[in-house]
C-alpha cells in the first residue's frame, strides 16, 4: 500500500525546508534506512532517510521548493499501484481542464473609449496646426511628445498648453531637436529639469560612443539556499528588533600580552579570549543575554555563545554551549572545531540552535568599526574590530597602545542604554585584565 512521506521537523525552531537535492528520481526503488533527499534548513544540509521500502511513485517537491513542516513531499509504494486518492490527499491532484466558454456577444452601444495617441510623425513631421507649432516653439516644447486631441491625432493649440501646464513634454531648443532626430537620440533620456540645448545632445552622444566601446553586461545570480535564509533572517531582524548601536575603545595590552603568554602551549585566537571573556561578564548582565518571548523576557543563567564563522556562500554561527563554564583553552579547541565544521558543511541542527548571544568578528579585515544586525531570538551581538597603534595621553604624555574597537549591537525593546553601557564598563574592564576572569 503506498505512503506519503512528510517534510520531518528536524530542529526545535524549523517550522519549513527546502528540497535541495533528490537522491533518487520517480521509479525508483529505495530501502527503509536508505538516504532519500536532502533538506536544506538554517543554511545547513541534511540528509533525510526514507521511512519504509518500495518505489518512488511520486516526488511532490521538487529540488529548490519550500514545504511546511510535516507537510507531503513524496509517496512511495508499488509500482503501477493507483495512487491518485493520496494524491488528493495530498492536494496534488491534477486539475479538470476547464471547458471553453464562449465570449459574449459586446452589449457596448458604440465603439470602446480610446486614449489619446502620441502625436502622429509623418515623414519627420508632427501633425499639428499652424498655431500649436508657434505656441510649442515659444514654449520650447517638443510636439512628437504631445498627445493630440485633434482629427486623425492632430496636435492643437489646446494640447500644447495642457502639456506645458503639467509639465509632460520636456522643453528643448529647436537645434537641439534637429540634432537628436539625427543622432536617433530620445531627449528624455538625459533627464535634464530645464531646458534642453545643443550641448546636452553632444554630451548625451559622446557618453553613448563611449559606452559602445565598453563590454557592460549584468549577470543575474540566483540565490543559493544558505544567502535565501541569511537574507529572511536578517531582514526579519531589522523588522523585529529596534536595536541600538554602542562603540567602546580597549586597550588590548594585556590581553595581547596574555595570548602571547599562553599561545605556546595553547593555540589560542583573540575570538577564542573575548568569547571567554564576554561569557563571563554576560553572567552579571542577564539583560543581555535574553530573549523576548511574546510579551515576556526571558533571562538565562547559562550562556550558549555563537560565534560568526564566514564562508565563502554566506555566515553560519555554530554555537558554543555553556561557554561561561569552560576555559579558554577548552572554547579555543571547540571553536576550531566548529569552524572546521562549517566549512566542511558538517554542522548539525544541534551545534547551530540555541545561541543566546553572539560575537562576530571582523578585525582579520582590517575593520575598525561596524554595526552588526542582532541574530534573532536574540537581544544582543558584539562586533570585534582589528588591534590598531593609536595615540592616547597616559600622564599627560602622549603613548601609543594596541586599541580594539568594540562594537554592540543590543535590542532597545530589552536593554536600555544604561544598561548596555554598564555592560560595555565591564566587558572594558575584563578586556584590560583577563586574568582577573580567566585564573
Amino acid at each position: 500500500m503506498a505512503t506519503i512521506l512528510n517534510m520531518p521537523k528536524l530542529g526545535l525552531t524549523m517550522t519549513e525546508g527546502t528540497v535541495s537535492k533528490w537522491n533518487k528520481k520517480e521509479g525508483d526503488l529505495v530501502e527503509k534506512g536508505e538516504i532519500l533527499y536532502e533538506v536544506a534548513t538554517d543554511k545547513i544540509n541534511n540528509d533525510v532517510e526514507c521511512t519504509v521500502s518500495g518505489t518512488l511513485l511520486k516526488i511532490l517537491v521538487p529540488e529548490g521548493q519550500k514545504q511546511q513542516i510535516k507537510a507531503p513531499v513524496a509517496i512511495i509504494g508499488e509500482a503501477g499501484e493507483d495512487i491518485t486518492a493520496l494524491l488528493n490527499e495530498a492536494g496534488t491532484a491534477p486539475e479538470e481542464t476547464p471547458k471553453e466558454v464562449p465570449a459574449a456577444a459586446s452589449t457596448a452601444s458604440g465603439p470602446a473609449p480610446t486614449v489619446p495617441a502620441a502625436a502622429v510623425v509623418t515623414e519627420g513631421y508632427v501633425k499639428a496646426s499652424p498655431l500649436a507649432k508657434k505656441r510649442a516653439r515659444e514654449l520650447g516644447l517638443d510636439l512628437a511628445r504631445i498627445a493630440g486631441t485633434g482629427p486623425e491625432g492632430r496636435v492643437v493649440e489646446k494640447d500644447v498648453l495642457q502639456a506645458s501646464a503639467a509639465g509632460a513634454a520636456y522643453k528643448i531648443s529647436p537645434a537641439a531637436a534637429g540634432m537628436a532626430r539625427t543622432a536617433g537620440i530620445d531627449p528624455v533620456t538625459i533627464g535634464k529639469d530645464g531646458r534642453i540645448m545643443k550641448e546636452d545632445i553632444l554630451k548625451q552622444m559622446a557618453d553613448q560612443a563611449r559606452l559602445a566601446g565598453s563590454n557592460l553586461t549584468e549577470t543575474r545570480i540566483p540565490m543559493t539556499q544558505m544567502r535565501q535564509v541569511i537574507a529572511e533572517r536578517m531582514l526579519q531582524s531589522v523588522q523585529v528588533s529596534p536595536a541600538v548601536h554602542y562603540q567602546l575603545r580597549v586597550d588590548a595590552t594585556e590581553m595581547m600580552n596574555f595570548r602571547d603568554r599562553v599561545k605556546q602551549k595553547s593555540k589560542i585566537t583573540y575570538t577564542d579570549i573575548l568569547v571567554a571573556i564576554t561569557a563571563r561578564v554576560l553572567r552579571r548582565h542577564p539583560l543581555l543575554n535574553a530573549s523576548v518571548d511574546g510579551n515576556d523576557i526571558l533571562v538565562r543563567n547559562y550562556v550558549n555563545m555563537g560565534v560568526a564563522v564566514a564562508l565563502e556562500e554566506g555566515l553560519l554561527v555554530p554555537v558554543v554551549k555553556n561557554a561561561d563554564l569552560k576555559s579558554f583553552r577548552e572554547i579555543g579547541r571547540e571553536i576550531s572545531e566548529l569552524a572546521a565544521k562549517a566549512r566542511g558543511n558538517a554542522l548539525t541542527m544541534e551545534e547551530m540552535s540555541g545561541g543566546t548571544f553572539t560575537i562576530t568578528n571582523l578585525g582579520m579585515f582590517g575593520m575598525e568599526a561596524f554595526t552588526p544586525i542582532i541574530n534573532q531570538p536574540e537581544v544582543a551581538i558584539l562586533g570585534v574590530n582589528s588591534i590598531v597603534e593609536t595615540p592616547v595621553s597616559e600622564n599627560g604624555t602622549l603613548v601609543f597602545k594596541p586599541m580594539i574597537n568594540l562594537s554592540l549591537s543590543a535590542d532597545h525593546r530589552v536593554v536600555d542604554g544604561a544598561v548596555a553601557a554598564h555592560f560595555m564598563q565591564d566587558l572594558k574592564e575584563a578586556v584590560e585584565n583577563p586574568l582577573t576572569l580567566l585564573w
